[in-house]
């Protein structure tokens, strides 16, 4: 198993073993839209004569517990998923995640920046498949992601959607007060007894598909921050977003449903998603 995880600082210095040594990321190229968040804290380097993503993370808890969990992280392969090729960890703390380059970077950037007149019907369902098919592989391998959102989808230069920064956030969550969670995308169940399961990324993932019809708009829009959990908590679901089709939103409101046990399976959204393109339903 090791030799997935590099978790020594000398290999970049030498190669050692590796087809190439890592060498000092270059900064970012890309456009506007892709210089967000993400962006700022990835360079692109190279390994093995290919484009790869280079994130650096301070060395804390979350860190240890991210390199914990990245010998089970680099085994989850697919294709919708973005690749974990290893991690480095430096004597003096800073820790360097190595993934699969994604050209034109997250999910909510590439919406917002290109919207309803140059995205069609067909590229938004797409999308939701291909985070359901991540998701449903996660789900198999009992993985719980905890912060599924359009921020943490990336878009490859194929436009193929891809679900990153699952296990970055395992331990941050049990051990943070939840003011830290992001609100709006977590079930109440999980923001209330920290309670997270698969059937809480079902919840995230309809809010991502929220955000994917509205092209990148924040959810809840009009609804004070503080305001959210109660009304969620009485049942308040958001409207579909304008145009998005009723089969589209009739899922996002399954997933919506405040008993988890009711929730879909992120297997029985497939099917639905399946059949709505199989039908052309979302035209």
């Amino acid at each position: 198993m090791h030799h997935f995880l590099y978790i020594v600082q000398h290999y970049t210095k030498d190669a050692d073993g590796l087809c190439t040594r890592l060498i000092k990321p270059k900064l970012m190229e890309g456009t506007v839209a892709a210089q967000d968040e993400f962006s700022r804290n990835v360079k692109v380097g190279d390994y093995r004569g290919k484009k790869v993503a280079v994130k650096c993370i301070k060395h804390d808890a979350t860190a240890q517990a991210f390199v914990a969990e990245a010998s089970v992280m680099t085994q989850l392969r697919h294709n919708n998923l973005v690749q974990l090729l290893g991690v480095i960890v430096e004597e003096k703390g800073s820790l360097f995640i190595v993934t699969e380059y994604m050209a034109k970077g997250s999910l909510v950037d590439y919406l917002r920046s290109r919207g309803r007149s140059v995205i069609g019907g067909d590229r938004l369902i797409n999308f939701s498949m291909d985070v359901c098919k991540a998701m449903e592989y996660l789900e198999a391998n009992n993985f719980v992601h905890r912060d599924l959102a359009a921020r943490n989808v990336l878009v490859s230069e194929d436009n193929i959607a891809k679900v990153s920064d699952f296990g970055l956030t395992k331990e941050a969550s049990s051990t943070q007060d939840t003011a830290k969670l992001p609100v709006k995308w977590t079930s109440p169940e999980a923001l209330r007894e920290k309670s997270f399961s698969t059937k809480s990324d079902v919840w995230s993932y309809g809010i991502l598909l929220w955000e994917i019809y509205s092209f990148g708009r924040v959810p809840y829009p009009r609804i004070p921050l503080k305001e959210v959990v109660p009304r969620v908590e009485k049942g308040y679901k958001m409207d579909a977003p304008d145009g998005c089709p009723a089969v589209v939103y009739d899922i996002m409101k399954q997933c919506w449903t405040l008993d988890p046990v009711v929730r879909p399976s992120f297997r029985e959204l497939r099917e639905k998603l399946q059949e709505i393109i199989s039908n052309e339903l979302y035209r």
